[in-house]
C-alpha cells in the first residue's frame, strides 16, 4: 500500500511539489532572505483568495438559488479574506520587511510589486499561480469538485489552510531571523510549509471526490 501510495496522489500535487521547489531553489541558488521567502507565501495566500472566487463563481451552476447566495458571500468573502490577507501582508513587511516596514500600514500592490521585483520572486509567484491554476481547471472543474461543493465550504476552505501555514510561517521565519538566517534553518521552514500544504492538498482532494476511486473508496459521498 505504500509502495503504491504517490501513484495515488492528483496531477495537481505534482505541481504543487514543483512550485513549491522554487523557493528551495532561491534560498540555494540566488541565496533568498527570510523576507523573500515569507513574502512568496504571502502573496500565495492572495492567489488563494483569488481562485477561491473563482471557485465561489463556479459552484453549483444548476442551483438558481445559489446565485443569490453568491451575490452576498462573494463579496463578503473579498472584503473579510481581503482585511485578513492584508493584515498578515503588514505583519511580513513589518517583521521582515527591514526598512520597508516604514510604509507597512501603507501596504499597496505597487509595493509588493517593488518588493517582488528586488526579491527576484516573480517567477516563483507565476509558478504559484500555475500551479493553483492547473488545481482548479483539473480538479475544480474537469472533476466536477464544483458541482459537489457547498458556497458554506467554499467561504471556510481557504481559512482552514491559509491559517495554519501562515502562522506556521511567520512563526518560523520570525525564529529564523534571530538565527540570523541560517540556510539549513530556511530549508527546514521550506519543507514544513511544503509538506503541511501537500497533506492539504490531499486532504482537500479526498474530501471532495477529486482523488481516483481506488484512494477514495473509504471517503463517503459529500451531500449534493
Amino acid at each position: 500500500m505504500t509502495a503504491n501510495g504517490p501513484r495515488r496522489w492528483p496531477p495537481s500535487a505534482v505541481f504543487l511539489l514543483l512550485a513549491n521547489a522554487a523557493p528551495l531553489a532561491g534560498v540555494l541558488l540566488h541565496h533568498w532572505t527570510v523576507f523573500a521567502v515569507v513574502l512568496l507565501y504571502w502573496c500565495e495566500n492572495v492567489i488563494v483568495g483569488g481562485f477561491n472566487v473563482l471557485r465561489m463563481l463556479v459552484a453549483k451552476p444548476q442551483e438558481s438559488l445559489a446565485w443569490l447566495g453568491k451575490a452576498f458571500l462573494i463579496p463578503f468573502f473579498c472584503v473579510h479574506y481581503g482585511m485578513f490577507t492584508f493584515v498578515h501582508g503588514v505583519l511580513v513587511f513589518a517583521l521582515f520587511g527591514g526598512t520597508r516596514a516604514h510604509s507597512g500600514f501603507g501596504l499597496s500592490v505597487p509595493v509588493v510589486l517593488t518588493a517582488l521585483r528586488e526579491q527576484g520572486l516573480v517567477w516563483a509567484v507565476v509558478a504559484l499561480i500555475v500551479s493553483h491554476a492547473f488545481s482548479f481547471f483539473h480538479n475544480y472543474v474537469a472533476g466536477g469538485e464544483y458541482l459537489r461543493i457547498s458556497l458554506q465550504q467554499l467561504m471556510a476552505q481557504p481559512y482552514a489552510r491559509v491559517v495554519v501555514l501562515h502562522v506556521a510561517v511567520l512563526f518560523g521565519g520570525w525564529v529564523i531571523l534571530a538565527l540570523g538566517s541560517p540556510v539549513g534553518a530556511l530549508i527546514i521552514l521550506i519543507a514544513l510549509k511544503t509538506s503541511l500544504d501537500l497533506r492539504a492538498h490531499l486532504a482537500e482532494r479526498r474530501k471532495l471526490g477529486g482523488a481516483p476511486p481506488s484512494a477514495a473508496e473509504a471517503v463517503p459521498t459529500a451531500p449534493a
